[in-house]
């Protein structure tokens, strides 16, 4: 049954009350993944309408899967660029068949993992993942994002670039006045007002190219490249050794993603609708990505950050940017014209939603109210912080784990070891009050 939602906070099953305020936050989400969903085609050699299309299909995909539990969006994943491009650029002439198969690989290796979880459960997970080794990995999932909107915010190729600075200041501070400052509909979508406002300032400091929307068709059918249709699949041993190493660390981050999800919307979503149906979901996901064409989904944390800080948690809101994703996958022009948003404007955004991250890992911690002065609480965190903003890596044959994976396993490994398990469970608090009022 739905819910009438007040203006200022909607849960996971809550449908917006007004259908232009629906509208604007389902719009909020799709600019918040645009840019990044486009961007890894467009570097692995793929067409971005598949990419698009692609997101779309498997939100709504994930949403059937979880039983419209979860208030994910799914988008491109960067973590497969460089191992897609390589199985594109293999010398056996299949070309972006290759990077199809890899993607369809991936795809069942999450289903695989999720029939697992299904019959053994999920209790273990508390055990090997509790509160002091989640809080700063989360940390590092957000931080970890911060040099990529920097970079957006303040370079150009690599060169620092003063009107990119301005115009990301433009953005960022018009989200973050929106945000604190505004009342009503404005209150809910600071992410979209400060895209606006951010893309405005940008055409006035002539950095925006309109040639890509005029040259643009108004209709155009997504370049789907379906395996048995457009080519011939066989199982390659070199793609296989390719993409799969790499699911080690988007598994972790799949894990990772849904427990800052959870802490937002104070839901465990490992628990319910759980993670065998959360990686169920983006399993099907990605292996119907594979056979369009398109690259490996993954959760997207610019969209975690949409949710973080307009307090809108709707599944509702996510399903209708879903539908957009896949029109947009067909409507030429607007597609390029969206795509014609700068780095800048874009930086700006993602300075505050990757920020937001970082601090809900902040959140765990406190929630759970983890004795920070005890030394072997300290050293955990401390370590893993260091280890996944560092840039550390690890190279076993040939898998190389970094970033979040790394800190990720070692935290896990220190909590096992070090002695009193029961400092990093923490007390939990329970919490009587709005589970969202209290995120920003």
């Amino acid at each position: 049954m739905t819910k009438k939602a007040n203006n200022l906070y909607l849960d996971v099953h809550q449908q917006p009350a007004n259908k232009i305020q629906w509208l604007l936050l389902s719009f909020q989400h799709v600019f918040a993944m645009f840019g990044a969903t486009v961007l890894v085609p467009i570097l692995v050699g793929l067409p971005i309408s598949v990419g698009l299309l692609c997101s779309g299909i498997g939100t709504l995909i994930y949403m059937v899967a979880t039983k419209a539990k979860s208030p994910v969006y799914l988008g491109s994943s960067f973590a497969y660029i460089a191992p897609l491009q390589a199985a594109i650029a293999l010398e056996n002439g299949a070309g972006l068949a290759n990077a199809g198969l890899g993607v369809m690989m991936v795809g069942m290796v999450y289903l695989i993992l999720a029939a697992i979880m299904r019959v053994a459960g999920t209790g273990w997970l508390n055990k090997i993942l509790p509160p002091v080794v989640i809080g700063p990995v989360i940390m590092v999932i957000g931080l970890g994002l911060s040099s990529v909107a920097v970079n957006n915010a303040m370079y150009v190729d690599g060169v620092y670039d003063m009107t990119s600075v301005l115009v990301a200041t433009v953005t960022l501070l018009t989200t973050v006045i929106v945000s604190v400052y505004a009342k009503g509909y404005f209150k809910l979508i600071p992410i979209l007002v400060g895209l606006i406002v951010g893309y405005i300032f940008a055409v006035v400091m002539g950095i925006v190219d309109f040639t890509p929307v005029l040259e643009a068709s108004w209709f155009a059918l997504p370049e789907v490249n379906i395996p048995f249709i457009h080519y011939q699949p066989a199982f390659s041993l070199e793609v296989f050794w390719l993409v799969i190493p790499v699911t080690i660390v988007t598994v972790a981050e799949h894990i990772g993603d849904h427990v800052v999800l959870g802490s937002i919307v104070n839901r465990d979503l490992l628990k319910s609708p759980g993670l065998h149906r959360t990686l169920l979901g983006d399993g099907l996901a990605t292996f119907v990505a594979g056979i369009l064409g398109g690259p490996v989904n993954t959760t997207y944390a610019e969209n975690t950050g949409v949710i973080s800080m307009t307090r809108v948690a709707s599944i509702w809101v996510i399903a209708l940017a879903a539908i957009f994703a896949i029109a947009l996958a067909f409507i030429g022009k607007i597609s390029a014209l969206i795509a014609t948003i700068p780095s800048p404007v874009m930086g700006g955004i993602s300075i505050l939603l990757f920020g937001l991250i970082g601090l809900n890992g902040v959140r765990v911690l406190v929630n759970n109210r983890i004795n920070l002065l005890a030394q072997r609480n300290m050293v955990i965190i401390a370590i893993i912080l260091v280890i996944g903003l560092g840039g550390a890596v690890l190279s076993v044959g040939a898998v190389n784990l970094s970033g979040m994976a790394l800190a990720a396993i070692v935290g896990i490994v220190l909590h096992q070891i070090l002695p009193e398990k029961e400092l990093g469970q923490g007390e939990p608090q329970v919490h009587e009050a709005d589970p969202i009022e209290q995120v920003i």
